[in-house]
């Protein structure tokens, strides 16, 4: 792609991207902090790069913590508290335990960010949400206008994070019944797979599909047995696109030759499969499927935000203020 198309692709996003704002709610909205602390997002900005500059996983797993964070009561912050006597923490549910990564970085960003701002003005979880879409550009993904003024919760649910967050042995029906709780279509449920063009998954995660099940290329499950033995090994990685550190289509040509790395991955095309033909349609089209992730990471980002008095702007991160 040329200069002037990628100038003009990024120009159609940013249009789109501004279309779907204003179709949320008004408690929201880019500009929050202009006033309060004009500094807040390049601060973001500079400790995301700076972080994915030195691993290019930590991108993945920013954006993860999002998405982890928005499907448990909504996008709260609630994922980033640890546990306390009051605070049963969703980092210690099933689908976060030992896999769930990145606090350091918002630690980090949360306190460059009050610096910047003198005290604590930006909540964690717009801290989080900013600095999903942030590691989506380090990568070379597209970008995104964010609504602000999301308030940090005082609670956590662990139990939340085990129903409501979706398997990686989940098939399509339950994939699609998971996204249409939080409010997201099937077009949602596609483009926010993409995220899967980059990071990693653990062996454990995907055991079952590369030696048990037949809607996979052999020669890739072949591949991926070297490196996840049937039995042990459950904490090793492999990619879950051929470029894991480049944002790309790669992840949707890859499920059109069977060789997603997660069962709910391939669920997405297949015999049958009613996402199947959009999946083939970003597999071909770059622009349709950054366009349709930045909007569907919009959608997400403002799944049943706190607003106004409700919740709190924590001081750390990890911990809910005292009063």
């Amino acid at each position: 792609m040329g200069f002037r198309s990628g100038v003009y692709a990024n120009i159609v996003f940013m249009l789109l991207a501004l279309s779907a704002i204003s179709s949320i709610s008004a408690d929201l909205n880019p500009y929050y902090y202009g006033k309060s602390c004009p500094g807040a997002l390049p601060t973001i900005k500079r400790v995301v790069e700076a972080a994915v500059a030195q691993e290019q996983r930590m991108g993945a797993s920013l954006l993860r913590l999002h998405f982890h964070d928005c499907f448990v009561d909504g996008c709260d912050g609630s994922i980033l508290l640890d546990p306390s006597s009051t605070i049963d923490s969703e980092k210690n549910a099933l689908p976060n335990n030992n896999s769930a990564r990145g606090f350091n970085v918002i630690d980090r960003i949360k306190s460059e960010v009050d610096k910047v701002c003198g005290g604590p003005v930006v909540s964690c979880a717009d801290i989080l949400t900013v600095a999903a879409r942030d590691s989506v550009v380090a990568l070379g993904g597209p970008s995104w206008v964010v609504p602000l003024g999301r308030r940090d919760s005082r609670t956590a649910n662990r139990a939340g994070a085990n129903s409501n967050l979706p398997p990686p042995f989940a098939d399509l029906p339950a994939l699609i019944d998971s996204f249409k709780k939080q409010g997201l279509d099937e077009r949602d449920l596609v483009a926010l797979s993409g995220g899967h063009t980059i990071g990693f998954a653990q062996c454990a995660n995907f055991k079952d599909h590369i030696y048990n099940e037949s809607n996979i290329d052999p020669v890739f499950a072949r591949n991926r047995q070297a490196t996840c033995p049937r039995s042990g090994g459950d904490s090793k990685l492999a990619p879950l696109d051929p470029n894991p550190a480049n944002f790309n289509t790669d992840y949707f040509a890859a499920l059109t030759k069977r060789r997603g790395l997660l069962h709910s991955d391939q669920a997405l095309f297949g015999s049958g499969a009613s996402t199947s033909d959009l999946v083939k349609k970003y597999s071909a089209d770059r622009d349709l499927f950054y366009s349709d992730f930045g909007n569907s990471m919009i959608k997400m980002g403002n799944i049943k935000p706190l607003t106004g008095n409700q919740g709190e702007i924590r001081r750390n991160c990890r911990r809910v203020n005292s009063r």
